[in-house]
């Protein structure tokens, strides 16, 4: 059996992948930015060719570079957050390299995605947030997509894995704005400033979706979410519905795993 733990920032996600990860210590664990059969959030995936220019670029961070990337195909894919350095400018040059946020055309980032499902063989796998969260907020933010539009993505998706041994562990909010105070108070330095969620602001409101609708702020930023989670559960219900539990954010027993 394979598990995928989703759901919103702020549900939990983190505290049930090590739940599981007790529970079943055969698995392997992949967090975001490990190097996943499935997943690519916070990995730059590259030409050979242009890896080899980054490796001259990054010279004295060659050797670390090389330690956390891996060969697929034509590609290299660097897990640069893995990465610890202060060289200037590497993080951000990176970034540039992700399949998300609307970076590539919609036909390359679905084939991509779909080619990694199809791929993948693995077996006592834990994900953590693979299958939802970053292709829908790319798909949301960055593409405008319809809801119908991103129901069709996962309705096609869920052939493609309809075969795999799984289960999806859904960790619903009730409290959007409750789940967030906390997320806020626990990714702030030792001063109490915060560091996640201005940087969630800015990535809202500089995003096609906000700026198209002329909108921005905490407010219209939970209501995003909203309209995330329903659009969620909407897909395991339609697609997943004998692959999927649903666990009420931080007030699930551990009898219901």
């Amino acid at each position: 059996m394979n598990y995928f733990v989703e759901g919103l920032q702020g549900s939990g996600k983190s505290t049930l992948l090590e739940k599981l990860a007790k529970r079943y210590p055969a698995c392997m664990v992949f967090r975001e930015g490990d190097y996943s059969p499935v997943e690519l959030a916070w990995c730059a995936r590259v030409t050979k060719e242009k890896y080899t220019k980054i490796l001259e670029k990054y010279s004295d961070i060659r050797s670390l570079i090389e330690e956390n990337s891996h060969a697929e195909s034509d590609n290299m894919i660097i897990c640069y957050t893995k990465i610890i350095t202060d060289v200037p400018g590497f993080h951000k040059d990176l970034e540039n390299y992700e399949i998300y946020n609307g970076r590539l055309a919609f036909d390359e980032f679905k084939r991509i995605i779909f080619d990694r499902y199809k791929k993948w063989d693995g077996d006592n796998m834990i994900f953590e947030c693979s299958l939802f969260q970053n292709i829908v907020e790319d798909m949301i933010l960055y593409r405008n997509a319809t809801d119908q539009e991103i129901l069709d993505f996962y309705e096609e998706l869920a052939g493609v894995i309809k075969n795999k041994s799984l289960r999806i562990f859904y960790l619903e909010t009730e409290s959007i704005d409750n789940n967030i105070e906390i997320i806020r108070k626990d990714r702030s330095d030792e001063n109490g400033n915060e560091m996640w969620f201005p940087l969630m602001i800015r990535y809202f409101d500089e995003s096609p979706y906000a700026q198209s609708r002329g909108v921005s702020g905490e407010e219209e930023l939970y209501k995003h979410f909203l309209h995330r989670q329903e659009l969620e559960l909407r897909i395991c219900k339609d697609y997943f519905s004998n692959k999927v539990t649903v666990l009420k954010s931080k007030a699930y027993t551990d009898n219901e795993l």
